[in-house]
């Protein structure tokens, strides 16, 4: 009977087992069991079909026929008596039909399953099917039913002994040309037949099944087939892992069991393994290996394989595979690969090449794969290009591996100088630049560890001669190819060499630039200025350096010119590129174009340079917009959008692995938008931070806004999902990717500093927190960040700072709205950080939170939370109040939108770890910093109004401040260390050290707490009879902030400009205190008294020096003193006689404040009167005082030609009135006739004081003849000379006026000099000169006539000769004055030239007994190297010697 009759007949009612069924429930008894199987069995004999039946057994779940979860569910319970009996029946039948064919039942029955198989197995019915049918590799759903029923019917017969799957797999494999993998799957799953069984049956079965995966591999799922690709990926990770758990679990040794299936399997997948690879190698130049090749990766997972295989089966099977995907076609040489490594980085090599070593890497350590590639390097040929892009993934996704990387090279190096293995050595450099191609975040660069290695000392190659000479040795055979940035680290950076092996060096050297010139690569890397860090002197560096010197000087450094003409070459073709690198020019030239333009008028750049440079910056202008397109040729905003978004994704996901390798692909994206020259080594760069322009094209600003915006999206995905501790290191990874590119590091920091400084306010919460998060990390990355030097800000950093410290500085605290995005910005930066820093070591917490911030912090909150002041971090309370370590709860109120920024504040300032912060000393708000912030403060924009503002700082003086340590920025309760500190903010502040004005600031408030200190102290220091610390404490402190040293090192013209604007600015601070603070009041014997030895000498020592005019102290200083000396007279018992006193030590000790005062004396009087009558009820003036009353009458009507007597007073009291009188100091001139009356009167009285008299008062005159010099606009020379020349006429006779020219000599004349400025006593000689040169010829031999006048004449000349040897004359006027009209003035370059002329005239018509011996001698020696014209002239009229010979000779 044929198995194929139809049993339709049977079918058409109700099946077998529903019959059976119901019979059961109907009789249940179960005695009748047996009869019920006889009938059953005629029936059968009647009408059979076995095929029906066999399909009636399996009973299948219609509603999930491929789970077997399903099938183990339904249980016995579910199978019951109809199940085992219709397989008994089954099987009875086939006894049956079997005895009477003569066959074995195993026989019939293979045979009835092998129709049946083939018929589920074979072509649909329907034609539309038929082509899809043949490109199918897998069953359809209907025909996975149907062979689901008919292999658990066939495990019926199995479990009853009725089939033999051995016979059933012969007879499949012989009537099936190409059988079906998911059969075989199914055959395995059902345990009817092994898999292992199946490899063993024949040995065709092995390239069947390569085929059948290939096959499965490539096919495609249609997307509406979920199905399908669940069945897809549970063959092929079944099949896997079956060859797995055959091919590598048990020994490995040939005499060992099943040696021959284990052969196969790894056969098998060895075969997959060179087709997956093979795929690869064909599409390189895509990002991914095609389908096939990517499902075949993702059985490369423990947990697929793990079913089926042990832990050790799987490692050994990964480790054969990594082996084999390393070795596989080793093609290259090492020299093709030492030429084409760079195009073998990560972001470069193909996804699924990448993806595969990933995956047979992840179930290793570090150590233990590179110990593996290490042996794999030893025993194999290798395919370069798989190596190193192994190693490229390694170090992507595994960031720690850089110390293992670098313990495995120094093995390498150690092994190879040891033995002088070329092999190792080899290695250990494509291993190295390997690393160094994925930038400074995952490896140093190839300079920095050839550095490391060979260029000291301690390098490997330092041990002998033998060594140097292998190294050399090896470089030298690289040389032909070696790319040329390798070629230029070791010329740049070459090993160290003994002195005595030099010439072995520079052979090499020689050797390298002969192949940089045959690459067309210019061979001049040594820059023009040498860098003492050992960073390469790149063009670009000697630039900025030549343009630095240039904006400090002025002028084109002599390097810059030298190496115009010795080292042209290097000039012309890689100086002046790089400095003419075309850009969008500025509006205003900047210290660059100044520069080229200084060049370009040396004649040191050619025109047609010159030329093509402004048509390229017009060009660069025009076209700033236009793209940069990467190495696909796609627009590289589109492309990184793209990858930004993929990156988000993985953040999302938490996928560690991929996140680094999606960086390093965004690193190379950059890398093309911002171009840098990673064949040109440097230091650690310094990035110019322009701030008042934006410096970047709008692309590089599109990317960088891409780049910030992504990184804040990121941020808020991630802090939704875990705190910044829970969360993978993907931030981190993200900012170490930008910092290794200077270019957009430059851009993004200007970006930054923008968005802080000039749009914070109107930054959303999200950016608030993204951008915090991410300046974070950039502190966090300071090691490896290059620095920033601001140029443009009004207070440029003093030196290069980190990128985190510099953006810290655009946080600014001045207005109301400032300050809340400051504090919101640092409470998110602070809070991120410190819960970033929660699973670190304490020594590494401080990383993640920026210094600079969280100083921002202790100045902001006690500002704006006044409940804070109450609870200081520095103070003591118990424990519970405000020590507060809850991090999750810290992040949720810094992450959470809802909640305001004033409870965050709180929270954190009671959270421990800020607290404990402050004991470190570089978290510590030190009260300098304090008080430079709060001078910062506009007024008017404060956040807190003036009650508030005054209540806040007396609290931060008084309450935080005054009592804090010294080693915590206090003061430690010293009232004069607070006020020092005041006094010295507030002169940094008024001296625009500090970079902002004092208009609108909080400058007055911080005065008003200074003048109630001073107060305080005054005081107290009156209440204790002390009365002299206050006064030595102000001018102490003015004479360290007013010397030379404190403003300038050096006297050069820059030094004393600083130091006048220190006085200046301490003028304007004196002012502000009181006046009587000043003076000292002595208590001695119980007598008190004025001592005005410091004002003096703060007066001669310091407030000389600043004088505008020279000689005259400005009003406001002069009367504040005098305010100061009257008031402080009140406390001693005897005011009047006190002030006198103090006048007479004035009029002799300080003669610059007598003159000021009788300058300034008519316009003070009226106040100091008034101030003198209500201190004194109503008391005169002091005599003394009033005699400059009286002196200033005696002037005035003298000038006016009313004779009165000359007052009994000082000569220099009467000198500076007629000079105040007659026209000195801007004031009006009399008549000349009574002027010069008042002169003859006083040159015929005999009495020695008024000689005196006109000599004083032709040193203020010939000060300002000097002044004119100085500062032609402010003074009329022609009054200044006809002053001098008036008192001269009278005073030419007497050697007194002689004096005032010999500072050495001067006598009673001495005190004069402290009258006025250093730099006026220097140009005396000129003035000198310049008065006698313009005089008639009758005062000049009148003058030549005077005692003394050669001596002083030669001396005046050499000092003369030696201003203009130095360059101390005053420039020549370049605007003509209405006076030189009618009288022009000989300017100083003339006077030289006139003087020598005129000292050889006077020399000759000298008697010989003018000079004395040694004053002869002293002024030839000094002649004698100035000029030895008058050296010979004073020798040949004067000496002794020559006259004597003369007198023989007639």
């Amino acid at each position: 009977m044929s198995l194929s009759v139809s049993c339709s007949s049977v079918c058409q009612k109700r099946t077998l087992s529903s019959l059976l069924a119901g019979r059961v429930v109907k009789r249940p008894r179960q005695e009748d069991g047996q009869r019920l199987q006889e009938a059953a069995v005629q029936l059968l004999n009647q009408q059979q079909s076995l095929c029906s039946l066999l399909e009636e057994a399996g009973s299948p779940n219609p509603r999930n026929l491929f789970c077997r979860e399903n099938a183990e569910q339904r249980g016995p319970a579910s199978e019951g008596l109809p199940s085992a009996m219709a397989g008994s029946l089954l099987v009875c039948e086939l006894r049956r039909q079997a005895g009477q064919l003569g066959v074995p039942v195993a026989a019939l029955s293979v045979r009835m399953v092998l129709e049946r198989l083939t018929e589920i197995t074979g072509t649909e019915e329907e034609e539309e099917e038929e082509e899809e049918d043949k490109r199918r590799v897998l069953l359809t759903s209907s025909q996975r039913t149907r062979l689901c029923v008919l292999l658990q019917s066939s495990r019926e017969l199995l479990s009853l002994g009725a089939l033999c799957p051995e016979l059933l797999w012969q007879e499949y494999w012989k009537a099936q040309k190409q059988p079906k993998l998911e059969v075989v799957y199914h055959l395995h799953s059902r345990n009817i037949l092994t898999l292992k069984y199946i490899l063993e049956s024949d040995e065709a079965v092995r390239s069947w099944l390569v085929s059948e995966l290939k096959a499965l591999c490539g096919w495609t799922a249609p997307e509406d087939q979920q199905e399908a690709r669940q069945v897809q990926q549970e063959v092929l990770s079944t099949v896997v892992g079956v060859l797995v758990g055959a091919g590598f679990e048990g020994s490995q040794e040939p005499a060992a069991p099943n040696r021959r299936v284990s052969l196969l399997c790894c056969s098998v997948l060895d075969h997959m393994l060179a087709w997956l690879l093979d795929t690869m190698d064909k599409t390189q130049t895509a990002q991914c290996g095609g389908a096939g090749a990517e499902l075949w990766i993702q059985l490369f997972d423990a947990s697929l394989c793990g079913v089926s295989a042990s832990p050790e089966a799987l490692r050994r099977f990964f480790t054969h595979s990594l082996t084999n995907a390393l070795t596989y076609k080793p093609r290259l040489a090492v020299s093709d690969a030492i030429a084409m490594q760079s195009e073998w980085s990560f972001a470069k090599a193909s996804r699924s090449l990448t993806s595969l070593f990933r995956k047979l890497a992840v179930i290793f350590s570090v150590e233990e794969l590179l110990s593996h590639l290490q042996q794999v390097l030893e025993t194999h040929e290798v395919n370069w290009q798989h190596v190193l892009s192994f190693l490229s993934t390694l170090l992507v996704y595994n960031p720690s591996a850089q110390p293992s990387l670098r313990e495995l090279l120094s093995r390498l190096l150690s092994s190879a100088f040891d033995g002088y293995d070329l092999e190792n050595m080899i290695t250990a450099f494509l291993l190295a630049r390997q690393g160094a191609l994925e930038g400074p975040g995952l490896f140093p660069s190839y300079s920095d560890w050839f550095k490391m290695s060979f260029g000291g000392a301690s390098g490997y190659h330092a041990a002998s001669k033998k060594s140097l000479v292998f190294l050399l040795k090896f470089l030298s055979d690289l040389v032909p190819f070696d790319p040329p940035q390798y070629l230029k680290v070791h010329i740049l950076h070459p090993p160290y060499v003994a002195v005595k092996h030099r010439s072995l060096l520079m052979e090499y050297i020689s050797l390298a630039k002969t192949r940089l010139a045959d690459l067309k690569v210019s061979v001049e890397d040594m820059g023009l200025y040498e860098d003492v860090s050992g960073a390469a002197g790149a063009p670009v560096q000697d630039v900025d350096k030549a343009v630095s010197l240039f904006e400090s000087t002025g002028r084109i450094s002599a390097t810059v010119m030298e190496a115009s003409i010795f080292r042209r070459p290097y000039f012309l073709t890689r100086f002046l590129p790089a400095l003419l690198t075309p850009r969008a020019l500025p509006v205003k030239a900047d210290a660059r174009m100044s520069f080229i333009e200084a060049l370009k008028k040396a004649d040191k750049i050619p025109a047609a340079q010159y030329s093509s440079y402004v048509e390229s910056c017009q060009r660069q202008w025009q076209q700033e917009r236009n793209a940069v397109c990467v190495e696909n040729h796609d627009d590289p905003l589109e492309v990184l959008k793209v990858q930004l978004q993929e990156f988000r994704e993985l953040v999302v996901e938490g996928n560690d692995g991929e996140v680094s390798a999606q960086l390093s692909r965004i690193s190379h994206t950059l890398s093309a938008i911002f171009p840098d020259r990673p064949e040109e080594p440097t230091g650690q760069a310094v990035i110019k931070l322009h701030t008042d322009t934006p410096l970047s094209p709008e692309l590089h600003v599109n990317v960088v806004n891409m780049i910030l915006r992504n990184f804040c999206q990121c941020m808020l995905d991630a802090s939704r999902a875990n705190p910044p501790n829970k969360q993978i290191p993907w931030a981190s990874r993200f900012v170490s990717v930008l910092l290794g590119n200077t270019q957009l590091l430059s851009s993004l920091t200007h970006r930054l500093w923008d968005l802080f400084h000039n749009q914070g306010p109107s930054l959303s919460a999200a950016h608030v927190l993204g951008l915090a998060a991410f300046v974070v990390h950039l502190h966090a990355s300071n090691s490896q960040s290059p620095l920033v030097q601001t140029v443009t800000v009004p207070a440029p950093l003093p030196t290069p700072v980190p990128v985190a410290e510099a953006l810290g500085s655009a946080l600014v605290c001045s207005t109301h709205a400032s300050m809340l995005f400051c504090v919101r910005f640092c409470l998110a930066a602070v809070c991120y950080g410190i819960c970033r820093g929660d699973s670190l070591p304490p020594h590494q917490q401080q990383d993640y939170v920026p210094n600079s911030l969280y100083k921002k912090l202790l100045y902001l909150i006690p500002r704006l939370l006044p409940e804070a002041r109450r609870t200081p971090l520095t103070g003591e309370g118990p424990e519970g109040d405000y020590h507060e370590e809850d991090h999750p709860g810290l992040w949720r109120s810094t992450a959470d939108a809802n909640t305001t920024w004033r409870k965050t504040a709180w929270h954190l300032w009671r959270h421990a770890t800020f607290r404990q912060l402050v004991q470190i000393p570089q978290y510590q708000l030190l009260f300098s910093e304090w008080l430079a912030t709060e001078l910062r403060v506009q007024r008017n924009e404060d956040a807190l109004p003036d009650p508030d503002r005054q209540e806040y700082q007396q609290w931060a003086c008084l309450e935080l401040y005054l009592s804090c340590p010294v080693e915590q920025g206090g003061c430690g309760g010293d009232m004069r260390s607070l006020c020092a500190h005041i006094l010295n903010a507030v002169m940094d502040q008024q001296s625009g050290s500090s970079g902002v004005s004092e208009t609108g600031t909080c400058l007055p408030d911080i005065l008003s707490r200074l003048q109630e200190l001073v107060y305080e102290m005054e005081v107290s220091a009156h209440s204790s009879r002390s009365g002299a610390d206050v006064c030595d404490f102000l001018f102490e402190l003015a004479s360290q902030r007013c010397s030379p040293t404190a403003t300038s090192g050096s006297p050069s013209i820059s030094g004393e400009l600083s130091l006048q604007h220190a006085l200046q600015t301490w003028n304007r601070v004196l002012l502000a205190l009181p006046a009587v603070s000043f003076v000292t009041v002595k208590n001695e014997g119980g007598r008190t008294s004025l001592d005005c030895h410091n004002l003096i000498e703060h007066v001669n020592q310091h407030q000389r020096k600043a004088c505008s005019p020279a000689g005259l102290l400005p009003y406001h200083v002069t009367a504040h003193f005098l305010r100061g000396v009257l008031s402080a007279s009140v406390r001693c018992g005897h005011a009047s006689e006190e002030v006198n006193k103090a006048w007479s030590q004035i009029s002799l000790r300080c003669p610059l404040l007598l003159v000021s005062t009788v300058h300034w004396w008519e316009r003070a009087s009226p106040m100091l009167v008034s101030l003198w009558r209500h201190l004194c009820d109503g008391d005169p003036l002091p005599k003394q005082l009033q005699l400059l009353t009286d002196c200033q009458h005696w002037a005035s009507s003298s000038g006016k030609g009313v004779s009165s007597p000359v007052p009994a007073a000082p000569a220099l009291l009467l000198a500076a009135s007629l000079h105040r009188a007659w026209g000195g100091g801007g004031g009006r001139r009399g008549e000349n006739q009574g002027s010069r009356n008042t002169l003859e009167m006083l040159g015929a009285e005999r009495e020695r004081q008024c000689r005196q008299v006109l000599v004083f008062l032709l040193f203020l005159g010939v000060n300002d003849l000097i002044w004119t010099f100085l500062y032609p606009q402010e003074k009329s020379h022609q009054r200044a000379r006809a002053l001098c020349t008036d008192v001269l006429t009278v005073l030419v006779d007497s050697p007194d006026w002689l004096l005032i020219f010999k500072p050495n000599e001067q006598g009673l004349y001495q005190s004069v000099t402290m009258v006025t400025r250093d730099e006026c006593t220097r140009l005396m000689p000129l003035a000198f000169y310049s008065l006698l040169l313009q005089q008639s010829a009758e005062l000049l031999d009148r003058a030549v006539q005077c005692p003394g006048f050669l001596h002083a004449a030669v001396l005046c000349y050499i000092n003369l000769l030696q201003l203009f040897l130095d360059g101390d004359t005053p420039k020549p006027s370049s605007e003509p004055r209405a006076d030189q009209v009618t009288e022009p003035r000989v300017e100083p370059s003339q006077i030289l030239s006139r003087a020598q002329q005129f000292l050889l005239r006077t020399i000759s018509q000298t008697s010989p007994t003018a000079l004395s011996s040694s004053q002869l001698r002293q002024l030839e020696s000094r002649c004698a190297e100035l000029d030895p014209e008058v050296a010979a002239a004073l020798s040949l009229h004067l000496s002794p010697d020559t006259l004597s010979q003369e007198m023989d000779f007639f």
